[in-house]
């Protein structure tokens, strides 16, 4: 399988979080930390918003979205919520728009709770991170002009909670799972990316 996303951004204003997600994606390809906030962003393909279930944009790092974007963009998105998942998307799928906006021309989806919410010690951050990879990865198998540049906020660290440590630990497993795929499905295969998920080192961190 050939992977098309070529860079990754992560980004976020804090730098403790950069700290943290250098410390974490160290060694995995294409990748570069922005200490800034969304709205200092150089130009880049797309952005990936961490927002809930509804598509309700007015607060945290979706408001400044809402802001940068148009208020139209929660009202697109929305309308995609309610036309494909029936008014609530599930955490764990995502999906890619358009923005009408030549800074950021894509915006992605991926909401780490159904309502603004405590999710420290699951695998959600985990959850949205893949499906945002996946999401993009498929929207680029067919698309006239691919995402190249993709920049991700730091997944559940507002509303939801998650320390910088774990969101930065959840993330490049899903980053990394992307760039490895497997070539078979076995038990063996589970429990490796079981524990790569759930644990770090020999600890429970998600359950």
């Amino acid at each position: 399988m050939t992977l098309i996303l070529d860079r990754l951004w992560l980004v976020h204003p804090d730098a403790a979080m950069c700290d943290a997600f250098r410390v974490r994606f160290d060694g995995l390809p294409g990748v570069r930390v922005v200490q800034k906030r969304f709205e200092e962003l150089e130009p880049h393909d797309c952005f990936v918003t961490a927002g809930n279930s509804f598509g309700i944009m007015t607060a945290g790092i979706d408001a400044a979205v809402d802001r940068f974007l148009g208020e139209s963009i929660m009202q697109q998105i929305q309308h995609r919520i309610l036309d494909e998942y029936f008014g609530g998307q599930p955490v764990g799928t995502a999906f890619v728009d358009p923005t009408g906006h030549p800074a950021v021309p894509f915006l992605c989806h991926a909401p780490t709770m159904r309502v603004p919410s405590g999710i420290d010690g699951t695998d959600k951050v985990y959850n949205a991170t893949w499906a945002a990879l996946l999401a993009i990865h498929s929207f680029n198998r067919i698309a006239d002009r691919p995402i190249e540049i993709a920049a991700f906020s730091a997944m559940g660290t507002g509303f939801g909670g998650v320390p910088f440590s774990e969101a930065a630990r959840q993330m490049p497993a899903a980053y990394r799972h992307y760039l490895e795929p497997p070539h078979r499905l076995d038990w063996d295969f589970v429990i490796e990316r079981q524990k790569a998920i759930h644990y770090d080192g020999g600890k429970q961190v998600s359950r």
